[in-house]
């Protein structure tokens, strides 16, 4: 265990001085075969932790990190965990089911979301189990802590009609590109983000994406999001391979702030009366495809969903199309 600790200390230390710059699963294999010869041990001068949960949180992300999970989901899980080691001041040995209620009590009157409650719940969840797993506390606290309750609402995708209005709206060529290639590829925001010119495959319309988890997947263009992604690409004149980037020098990868930004605006100028996000665009294609018949594992499959039933929250049938099927079948 101390072996493993130690590892795993060095591995998130060494990725704090030179972020992104190595493999961390092969430079974690490399400690632990030097190591393996080695007997790791506590230093006995050392005095009593007063409170390790700070060591503890930095400790299950860089574990987390190794285990594949996204820089930006970190990024939360950090601020909630920060939030209540700041709160909390104690041993992870010495904290109750009490003490984890009350601080849930305390976020509640902060008057916060059920949502954001419940989110905190599972990150303080997963974080505990993960110390009884590795045996750094007997029992987790969490075993007696119910998640809140979420009310489900369903997300009411753009109809065809609204979003051929939203096509109105997109006056440049990086707002017709940008919108048609989130409408065409289903893409998460952050994958937009990150999408690279060599990542596209212009004979067979595809591009490769690197979605939650650092899974690569492929997801498909249509005959209009070519045409408007190939002006916007030919428009430019820098060498950046970033396929949306910025207006201003120096040029770079647009950043998620502003594809938002960008999306609200083609919003703003196309008169629709909606809130539009990068999301939604991502669940009215999903809809769509569904509402046209498409299979439900397929559809899965383009927008990566591991649950089928993640993929059905995303996109739901119409009335029509319910009873089409209904009397289809009936």
């Amino acid at each position: 265990m101390k072996r493993q600790e130690a590892t795993i200390r060095i591995v998130g230390k060494l990725d704090l001085l030179y972020p992104g710059i190595f493999d961390q699963a092969k430079v974690r294999q490399a400690i632990e075969e030097v190591l393996y010869d080695y007997t790791v041990e506590d230093k006995e001068t050392l005095p009593a932790v007063i409170d390790n949960m700070s060591d503890m949180i930095l400790l299950y992300l860089a574990t987390r990190k190794t285990e594949g999970l996204a820089d930006k989901t970190l990024e939360g899980y950090g601020r909630v965990l920060g939030r209540f080691s700041r709160h909390m001041r104690k041993n992870v040995e010495d904290i109750t089911a009490m003490d984890i209620r009350m601080y849930i009590a305390q976020r509640s009157k902060e008057n916060l979301k059920n949502t954001t409650l419940a989110n905190d719940t599972d990150i303080l969840r997963g974080f505990f189990n993960w110390l009884e797993e590795e045996e750094y506390i007997q029992k987790s606290p969490m075993r007696k802590i119910k998640t809140p309750k979420v009310e489900k609402r369903l997300r009411e995708a753009l109809t065809k009609e609204e979003f051929e209005l939203l096509r109105t709206g997109a006056k440049t060529l990086r707002q017709k590109a940008l919108l048609e290639l989130l409408y065409s590829t289903g893409c998460r925001l952050e994958e937009a983000e990150q999408m690279k010119k060599s990542d596209i495959d212009w004979q067979r319309l595809q591009i490769r994406v690197v979605g939650k988890g650092n899974k690569e997947r492929v997801v498909y263009i249509n005959a209009t999001c070519q045409v408007h992604l190939r002006k916007y690409l030919m428009s430019r004149l820098d060498n950046c391979d970033a396929v949306f980037v910025t207006q201003r020098k120096p040029i770079k990868f647009m950043g998620r702030r502003s594809i938002q930004r960008e999306i609200n605006k083609i919003a703003e100028q196309s008169g629709i009366n909606k809130e539009v996000y990068p999301h939604l665009i991502r669940h009215t294609m999903a809809t769509h495809l569904l509402n046209s018949g498409m299979n439900l594992n397929t559809l899965q499959q383009i927008l990566g969903h591991d649950d089928p039933s993640t993929t059905l929250v995303y996109a739901e049938l119409d009335n029509v199309t319910v009873e089409n099927e209904y009397r289809k079948y009936s």
